[in-house]
C-alpha cells in the first residue's frame, strides 16, 4: 500500500464498543480508507459504536466524507437483530453528515432495518469508483450472502465485507441469501482476484487479512466439494 493511502482496520470489542458484550462477540471488522494527503476518509460498514469510530478517524486528523455497507445486515448498517438495538448509518448522519454508499440490490433492505429513506442513499452498481481524495475505491458486486453484498477493491486490498472470511463465507440461509449466487461469486465474480491481493474480511473469522492466494489455499469453501454442496 503506497504512502498516500490511509487504511486502517478496526475490531468491535477492542478498538470500538468495548463495553457492548454483544459488539465483542460479533468480532465484526470496521475500515478507514482515504487519502493522508487531502485528509479525507470514508468509514466501511459503521456500526455497534459509531462515535468511537469517528473517533479514531478524527484523532488521526481525518474528515468523514462517506460511509459504504458491504450489505444490509444490521451489524454492518445498523438497525434491530436479535433483540438489540445497533447503531449505524442513523448515528453517523447525526454525527457528521456524509453520503451513504450501498449497492442498489440492498437499499430496500437498508430502509426497512434502519428506517432511513431510499433518498438517503447513494445507490451504487459493480464497477463504480468512489473516491476519497486521491484514493479509489472500486465496488464489486458479490452476491450471495445478500442481493446486493460488496466487496471494496482499493490498492492492492479486497476489504470483503461477509462474502469472504479467511476461513469460511457469509451465510446464505438469511432473508436474501442464495448458495448459488455464493457459489458463482467466490468461482466466478472472484476468479480475477489476484493472489497477491490481501483480504481483509468483515468478521475476525480466522484472521484479519492473508493474501488472496493463501486464502484459496486453506478455506474450505474453495473446495470442489463444497462448490458442489452449494449449487445442490
Amino acid at each position: 500500500m503506497n504512502e498516500t493511502l490511509y487504511f486502517r482496520q478496526l475490531l468491535a470489542g477492542r478498538d470500538f464498543g468495548r463495553s457492548n458484550i454483544v459488539c465483542q462477540q460479533m468480532q465484526n471488522f470496521v475500515y478507514l480508507v482515504g487519502d493522508r494527503q487531502t485528509k479525507e476518509c470514508v468509514i466501511i460498514d459503521p456500526a455497534w459504536a459509531v462515535d468511537d469510530i469517528v473517533d479514531v478517524a478524527e484523532a488521526d486528523g481525518m474528515r468523514i466524507v462517506g460511509a459504504f455497507g458491504t450489505h444490509y445486515h444490521p451489524d454492518h448498517v445498523g438497525g434491530s437483530m436479535m433483540g438489540f438495538q445497533v447503531e449505524g448509518f442513523n448515528r453517523l448522519l447525526a454525527r457528521c453528515p456524509c453520503p451513504l454508499h450501498i449497492h442498489r440490490a440492498d437499499a430496500e433492505f437498508v430502509r426497512k432495518v434502519t428506517g432511513l429513506s431510499v433518498s438517503d442513499l447513494t445507490l451504487r452498481d459493480s464497477g463504480d469508483k468512489v473516491a476519497a481524495g486521491k484514493v479509489e475505491i472500486e465496488w464489486l458486486h458479490t452476491p450471495g450472502h445478500t442481493p446486493g453484498s460488496c466487496c471494496f477493491r482499493v490498492n492492492g486490498a479486497l476489504v470483503a465485507g461477509d462474502t469472504l472470511f479467511l476461513q469460511g463465507c457469509g451465510r446464505t440461509d438469511l432473508p436474501g441469501g442464495d448458495p448459488a449466487e455464493m457459489a458463482r461469486t467466490l468461482h466466478e465474480r472472484l476468479s480475477t482476484i489476484p493472489d497477491d491481493t490481501v483480504v481483509f474480511p468483515g468478521h475476525n473469522y480466522g484472521g484479519p487479512e492473508a493474501p488472496m492466494g493463501a486464502v484459496r489455499r486453506t478455506n474450505p469453501v474453495f473446495d470442489a466439494r463444497m462448490l458442489k454442496r452449494m449449487l445442490g
